[in-house]
């Protein structure tokens, strides 16, 4: 089945992208706040300082795909790690670094006169920030795992290439090992992820990052680098469908969230799906259709390979929960068919009419009275959103073939 996106389509998920985006000040918020911990860890008094502490954030908020939370109500989640580059797994426990991470963490809570009390995870330590901020910070603490994840993974002649950024973690649910000294902990590479996204955004994430860079030094900031520029403050095609998806899933499963599928799934299979495109419409059709071809399945199970990573699997829950595989899929049919039918139409108010219930109305409202306000002042929305695309309306095909999930192409 072809659909066909319109140039008043493009326009209008453009404007959707932009209302979804949250203040580059909520951004800034959040370094200020892990670069303050990061100063408390290396404070003179620091039970952790020897250790040379590294405090860097991870997920969405680095990735850039951070959406407005629904309600006034709703939290941030700032998503952070804690790496304690001169420590090593044959040191101490999992329940040790936890611990020793933990205490300065509560110290900090006091320190800042922060009311409400530090939350142990799973993983992590929550810190709950005034009730005004809006925001949480949870802090993963970790030791460097380079050596170790190279090894592992050259020895299986896997791709090692985003190994030397990986970090061991904590998981108190992982028994007895949490207690154990041993080599054997928990693995993440949240720095390596970042630069695989980075690579799969492509020249597109080149570009726009120069033109940032461009607009700061135009400002009087001549001494800055492109390195300088964080990826959050640049917009790619990417990011935006992303987010866009993101919300069309949150509204979708409000009622059951246990089988909502997870962003990292979505992040992923987005990313792979990935070609260059140069619009926020395009894009998110085209990664719409080749989304289920990074997903594999070995005849029993399906596998979603952690791009940094090919041992972990972003879809090991699914086995045991099969609910959630069919939750995935379901939610992929129901966004292709609502957004390919947004793309055929050529009237604001019919898309918002298709989407308001896909989206939440209040969503559309905002967007229609941004698209209202910028033609109003001159239509440049319309021109502004579609300046790269002066093409006919590109065919984007969803098969009616039966899903078959196949081998992914790869990582970059």
């Amino acid at each position: 089945m072809t659909v066909t996106i319109t140039k008043q389509s493009e326009a209008y998920l453009d404007a959707l992208a932009k209302v979804l985006e949250i203040p580059i000040s909520r951004y800034e918020q959040a370094e200020k706040s892990y670069k303050s911990l990061g100063e408390w860890f290396h404070r003179d008094g620091s039970c952790v300082r020897h250790l040379d502490p590294d405090v860097f954030v991870q997920g969405s908020f680095r990735l850039g795909t951070v959406i407005k939370p629904q309600s006034a109500e709703e939290e941030y989640d700032v998503d952070c790690a804690c790496n304690l580059n001169n420590l090593d797994k044959s040191e101490l426990t999992q329940a040790g670094l936890k611990e020793l991470l933990g205490h300065e963490v509560k110290l900090y809570r006091e320190s800042k006169g922060i009311s409400k009390e530090v939350h142990e995870g799973r993983r992590c330590w929550r810190l709950e920030y005034a009730d005004g901020a809006q925001f949480h910070m949870d802090i993963v603490p970790c030791i460097p795992n380079g050596h170790d994840q190279r090894r592992l993974l050259e020895d299986r002649r896997l791709d090692a290439q985003f190994s030397d950024t990986a970090v061991a973690i904590t998981d108190n649910e992982v028994i007895p090992q949490y207690y154990q000294i041993t080599n054997d902990w928990p693995r993440s590479n949240p720095r390596g992820y970042a630069e695989w996204f980075k690579l799969r955004m492509g020249d597109v994430f080149k570009r726009r990052r120069q033109q940032v860079l461009d607009e700061v030094r135009s400002g009087g900031i001549i001494t800055a680098s492109v390195e300088d520029i964080p990826t959050y403050r640049v917009r790619t095609p990417l990011q935006s469908a992303i987010m866009i998806l993101k919300r069309h899933r949150d509204i979708m499963f409000a009622d059951d969230p246990t089988n909502k599928p997870i962003s990292i799934i979505i992040s992923t299979l987005a990313a792979h799906a990935y070609r260059g495109e140069e619009t926020i419409g395009l894009a998110l059709l085209s990664i719409l259709s080749r989304m289920q071809d990074a997903i594999g399945h070995d005849g029993e199970k399906y596998i979603i390979r952690n791009p940094t990573d090919a041992l972990e699997n972003f879809a090991d829950k699914w086995e045991a929960h099969p609910e959630r595989a069919v939750a995935f899929f379901d939610w992929l049919e129901e966004a292709r068919e609502d957004f390919r039918e947004a793309g055929r139409l050529v009237e604001h108010r019919r898309i918002s009419s298709v989407l308001a219930s896909r989206i939440g109305s209040d969503l559309t409202d905002q967007v229609s009275n941004s698209i209202n306000s910028s033609s109003s002042v001159g239509g440049g929305l319309l021109s502004a959103a579609t300046a790269a695309s002066a093409f006919s309306a590109p065919n984007v095909s969803f098969s009616d073939e039966p899903r078959t999930p196949k081998k992914p192409d790869g990582f970059a």
